[in-house]
């Protein structure tokens, strides 16, 4: 399977949106391309560091503290601070995990994988949704 096939697989199985650095200020790239997807039907889980609510949703603080089953976790870090949510994600066990634009982490993509968690890097999720309905 290629990546594209890969992206429209994900956005066609995915029900349930772990985001990792949902922002709740409405202006970050993060807050835009999550509320598209809500209002696109996907269930959002925000992960940030303070705030108990994001667009509706309880906020948790890290991948572990979230109990319910995730599809996919979308990250918005530096690149060079994908690896703690990506050992966190494998403990979530979710079917994927997608880096968005402009992150990359090889070192994090080989533990994914090696664990069964297939990933895309720099993607938008909210763009490859529009080039993909």
């Amino acid at each position: 399977m290629n990546e594209d096939e890969l992206i429209a697989k994900i956005l066609h199985e995915t029900k349930t949106l772990a985001v990792v650095g949902l922002s709740p200020k409405e202006h970050r790239a993060a807050h835009i391309v999550a509320r598209f997807l809500q209002g696109k039907g996907y269930k959002i889980i925000p992960v940030y560091p303070r705030e108990e609510r994001i667009l509706g949703e309880k906020v948790y603080r890290n991948l572990t503290g979230i109990k319910e089953p995730v599809d996919t976790v979308v990250v918005f870090r530096r690149s060079e601070e994908v690896m703690e949510p990506a050992q966190q994600a494998v403990k979530l066990k979710p079917k994927y995990f997608w880096m968005q634009l402009g992150i990359e982490n090889t070192e994090a993509e080989k533990l994914l994988k090696k664990n069964g968690i297939s990933v895309i890097m720099d993607r938008c999720m909210k763009i490859e949704y529009a080039a993909n309905s």
